[in-house]
C-alpha cells in the first residue's frame, strides 16, 4: 500500500477534435463549472483531424478563470524544448499560474518522422527528455544570471538568455511506462502520468516502487512526486466492471486507487458533457470525503508536510514547522524547496528566512500572523519585496508574503474608487486602470508593491500633478497584532487611517487599500541624457526650472558619478501629465537647458507605458546602504554638497526626485507623513552604511529638512524624528493603541507611547 497523502485533484482528458472547433473549449468550460481542477488535451501534431494542442490550451486558458490547463502529454520530438519552455512560461503568466507541463518522449515515430521529427530509440528518447527537462528549468530560472548552456546529445542551447519566469513553479509531469522512464520520473520530474487503459494488473504498484527507489537514490522524498492517472469508464445503474457502474462504485474504486496505489490526480477521458458534470459534482466530492475520512483514521501525513532528511536538515531553530496552519501549509516555502530561491530575497537585500507563508485570503493572513508571532524568530511582512530597506525578508525567521492578495477592483465608478490588494504591483494597477482613462500616482517602477508604497508615501512621476500616493488613500483593511480585522476610513478607526498614511508598516498587516484614482489619458514621457561635468550648476539650473514648471511636469534626475573612462552624466526621466505635446515640449526644452544635451527620446503613451508590469522575482545583492533627505531648494550650497557626495566614491547611485506641487496642498498633520513644503528628495546608495553615513552626515544632512524612510536604511533613532517630525508623538499614541507589544518592528519601529 502507498498513500502519499497528496491533496486530491480531478480533471478531464478531452479530445482536441477540429470538426467543431469550439467543442473542446465548451467541454473545458463545463469542466470548470463542474468544480473540477484541470482540463487536459491530447497532443498529436500529426493528426489532421485535431486542433493544434498548444493553440487550444492558450484559447481555453483565456476562456476560463480557475482551472489548470495541460497537454496530456505534449509531444517532445515536435516541440523544441527551449521554445516550449518560453511558451509555457508565457501561458503561465497570461493565465495567472494555471499551466502544468506534462510531456512525453514520443511514441508514434512514423507519424513524428512524417512531420519532420527525428526518430529515436527508446534509450535515446529518455536521454532527450532528460535534456529537455534541464532546458525547461534553466529557461525558467531567471535568478541564475549566467546564460544557459546545455550541451546535450539531442538538444543543445548554447548561450540562451533565461526567462521569462513563470507565474508559479510549473510542475513537470512525465507520461512514462518503462523502467528507464520511471527512473527519470524519480530523479527529475514532479509527477508520473500514465493511462490506466495501458496498464496491466500491478503496474501501478511496480511503477511506484521504481520511482520511489530512484527518488531516494537522488536524495528526494518520493512523496513529493505526484501520481496522476488517466481513467475511463461509464456511470451505469448496475456494476458492469471496473469503473463501470453507479456513482457509489466509482467512489469506492477511486478511493482505493488513492489509498493503496498513491494516485493523487484522476483525469477522466471523456467528451460527454453530462459525464463531466456527474464526475465533478457527484463523484469527485465523494472521493475526497472518503479519502479524507480514511486518512484521518489512519493518521496519514499530507504530502505537503512530508520532507526528506536533506530538507529537514535545512530547517531553522525556533520554528515549529509541524504547527504551520493547515490552510497555509500547501503554499508555504522552506529552505530546500524549489520555490525557495524565488521568495527568499528582496529587490536589493539578500535573505535566508526559515519559512515563507503565502496567504491567499484575509483569514489566512490572520492565521499566519498568529502562527508567526507564536514562534521565537524574526518576523517580516512583504507585499512585493521591492522596498529599498529590504526589511521584508530576514535571516532565519518567518516572512508573511501577501503577494497573492493582488486583486484590482473598481468599487465605485462615479468616484473612481478602486480597491487594490496589498500584493498587487503598481504596473499591474496602471495596466488595469488605463482602459478607463484613470491612473494613480505611484512611483516610477511597475514592480513595486501596493502595500508598501500606499502606506509610506509615494513620490512618483505624477506627484506634482496629483500629490503622493497616500494622499488619495481613503480606506484600508488591516490585520492588527491581536488578530483583529479592522476597516480604517474617515468614519471607522480614523486614527488608524491617519497613521497608515505614512507609517503603515508599523501598525498592522494591510490586506487592501481603497484609492480614488485620477482621470488621466495619455501622458508625454521623456528620457534625456545631459552632460554633468558641471554637476552643481546642472542641479541648480534643473531645480530652478522644476520649481517654475507647471504642476503637470514631474521629473526625476539620476546622477552617474564620473568614472575613469567617462565624465559625469545626468539622466532625466520626466512625465508631463497630459497629452498636450506642444506645451510639454516647451517645458522639456527648459529642462534641457540645465546642461549640454547628449540625447533625448520622447513618447506620447498611457501612464501604464511608463510604469509597466514586471515580474517580481528578486535576487538580492547584500545589505543595501541608502540615505535620503528632503530639501526645499536646490540652491548652490545643496547642489555643491550633492556633487561632493557624487565624487566621494561612497555612493554608486544618486537620484533627485522633484516633489511639491499637489503634495503641498495638504497640511503637515493631514497624514502621518508630514513633509508638505519641500520640493526635492535627495537619495544616495552606497556599499557601506557606516561610510555612507559619514559622508552624508558631513556633506548633505546639514542642508536637509526631513527624510523619506522608504529610501533610507540608517536605523539610528534620530531618523524617526526626521521622518515624522511633530507627528511622531501622535503616531506613538496610535502605535500603543494598535500594537502595544511592538510586534511590527522590522522596519524603522515606532516605539509605543509610554503609559
Amino acid at each position: 500500500m502507498a498513500d502519499y497523502g497528496h491533496e486530491l485533484r480531478f480533471g478531464t482528458f478531452i479530445t482536441p477534435q477540429n470538426r467543431d472547433p469550439q467543442g473542446p473549449v465548451r467541454l473545458a468550460q463545463i469542466t470548470e463549472a463542474a468544480g473540477l481542477d484541470l482540463a487536459t488535451f491530447q497532443d498529436h501534431p500529426y493528426q489532421p483531424t485535431f486542433l493544434d494542442t498548444w493553440t487550444l490550451l492558450s484559447w481555453v486558458a483565456a476562456r476560463t478563470e480557475r482551472i489548470t490547463v495541460s497537454g496530456n502529454v505534449l509531444n517532445l520530438p515536435l516541440r523544441p524544448p527551449a521554445v516550449l519552455a518560453r511558451a509555457a512560461a508565457s501561458l503561465d503568466l497570461l493565465s495567472g499560474g494555471r499551466f502544468t507541463l506534462a510531456v512525453g518522449a514520443g511514441g508514434f515515430w512514423d507519424a513524428i518522422e512524417s512531420m519532420g521529427g527525428t526518430r529515436l530509440t527508446p534509450a535515446e528518447s529518455v536521454t532527450a527528455l532528460e535534456e529537455a527537462i534541464e532546458i525547461y528549468r534553466g529557461i525558467w530560472d531567471v535568478r541564475e544570471r549566467r546564460i544557459l548552456r546545455v550541451e546535450g546529445e539531442h538538444y543543445r542551447v548554447m548561450g540562451a538568455k533565461r526567462g521569462p519566469a513563470p507565474a508559479h513553479d510549473i510542475p513537470i509531469y512525465l507520461g512514462a511506462y518503462k523502467p528507464r522512464m520511471l527512473r527519470l520520473v524519480g530523479r527529475k520530474a514532479d509527477g508520473w502520468l500514465p493511462s490506466l487503459f495501458y496498464l496491466e494488473d500491478g503496474d501501478l504498484r511496480r511503477g511506484n516502487q521504481i520511482i520511489d527507489e530512484a527518488a531516494a537514490e537522488a536524495g528526494r522524498d518520493p512523496a513529493q512526486i505526484r501520481r496522476l492517472l488517466n481513467i475511463s469508464g461509464a456511470v451505469t445503474e448496475t456494476r458492469q466492471g471496473f469503473l463501470k457502474g453507479p456513482v457509489e462504485q466509482w467512489v469506492e474504486e477511486l478511493a482505493t486507487l488513492a489509498l493503496e496505489d498513491g494516485v493523487g490526480t484522476f483525469i477522466l477521458a471523456t467528451d460527454d458533457p453530462r459525464f463531466i458534470q456527474v464526475y465533478g459534482e457527484e463523484i469527485a466530492p465523494a472521493v475526497r470525503e472518503a479519502v479524507a475520512r480514511e486518512r484521518a483514521a489512519s493518521g496519514v501525513v499530507p504530502a505537503t508536510a512530508r520532507r526528506g532528511a536533506a530538507a529537514l536538515a535545512l530547517r531553522r531553530e525556533g520554528i515549529d514547522y509541524d504547527k504551520v496552519p493547515a490552510s497555509l501549509a500547501a503554499d508555504a516555502v522552506e529552505p530546500g524547496d524549489r520555490a525557495y530561491e524565488s521568495v527568499r530575497h528582496n529587490y536589493l537585500r539578500s535573505g535566508s528566512p526559515g519559512l515563507v507563508l503565502r496567504p491567499r485570503t484575509v483569514d489566512q493572513v490572520v492565521e499566519g500572523l498568529a502562527y508567526a508571532l507564536s514562534q521565537d524568530v524574526p518576523f517580516s511582512v512583504r507585499s512585493a519585496g521591492h522596498g529599498i530597506s529590504g526589511r521584508s525578508t530576514n535571516d532565519g525567521g518567518i516572512v508573511l508574503d501577501v503577494g497573492a492578495l493582488d486583486s484590482v477592483q473598481v468599487v465605485d465608478p462615479a468616484t473612481r474608487r478602486v480597491r487594490l490588494g496589498a500584493g498587487a504591483t503598481w504596473g499591474q494597477v496602471a495596466e488595469t486602470l488605463a482602459p478607463r482613462g484613470w491612473a494613480i500616482s505611484s512611483g516610477d517602477f511597475g514592480g513595486v508593491g501596493v502595500g508598501g508604497l500606499a502606506t509610506t508615501g509615494g513620490i512618483g512621476l505624477l506627484g506634482r500633478k496629483f500629490g503622493l500616493t497616500i494622499d488619495h488613500v481613503v480606506a484600508a483593511q488591516v490585520v492588527t497584532a491581536d488578530g483583529r480585522v479592522l476597516h480604517a476610513s474617515r468614519e471607522e478607526n480614523p486614527d488608524l487611517l491617519w497613521g497608515l498614511r505614512g507609517a503603515g508598516g508599523n501598525l498592522g498587516v494591510v490586506t487592501w487599500v481603497e484609492i480614488e484614482a485620477m482621470e488621466l489619458g495619455d501622458v508625454v514621457f521623456s528620457q534625456m541624457t545631459l552632460d554633468a561635468r558641471d554637476t552643481a550648476g546642472l542641479l541648480e539650473r534643473w531645480g530652478a526650472a522644476m520649481e517654475k514648471a507647471p504642476r503637470e511636469l514631474t521629473s526625476f534626475l539620476v546622477l552617474s558619478p564620473p568614472q575613469r573612462d567617462r565624465d559625469a552624466i545626468a539622466q532625466l526621466m520626466t512625465v508631463y501629465a497630459g497629452a498636450d505635446a506642444d506645451t510639454a515640449v516647451k517645458e522639456l526644452e527648459r529642462l534641457a537647458e540645465a546642461g549640454p544635451l547628449l540625447g533625448h527620446q520622447g513618447y506620447v503613451l498611457p501612464y501604464s507605458g511608463v510604469v509597466q508590469p514586471v515580474d517580481r522575482h528578486h535576487t538580492g545583492g547584500g545589505d543595501p546602504a541608502v540615505r535620503s533627505g528632503l530639501v526645499t531648494h536646490l540652491d548652490g550650497e545643496v547642489s555643491r554638497a550633492f556633487e561632493r557626495i557624487a565624487r566621494s566614491r561612497q555612493a554608486y547611485f544618486l537620484q533627485i526626485r522633484a516633489t511639491g506641487g499637489a503634495a503641498h496642498d495638504l497640511a503637515p498633520d493631514a497624514t502621518a507623513y508630514p513633509h508638505r513644503h519641500q520640493n526635492f528628495l535627495l537619495t544616495a546608495m552606497g556599499l557601506s552604511q557606516p561610510a555612507l553615513n559619514a559622508a552624508w552626515d558631513a556633506e548633505v544632512a546639514p542642508h536637509t529638512d526631513g527624510v523619506y524612510l522608504s529610501f533610507d536604511t540608517d536605523t539610528r533613532p534620530g531618523r524617526l524624528l526626521d521622518a515624522f517630525g511633530d507627528n511622531l508623538a501622535r503616531l506613538r499614541q496610535i502605535k500603543r493603541a494598535y500594537d502595544p507589544g511592538n510586534v511590527f518592528r522590522a522596519n524603522f519601529p515606532i516605539p509605543p507611547a509610554d503609559d
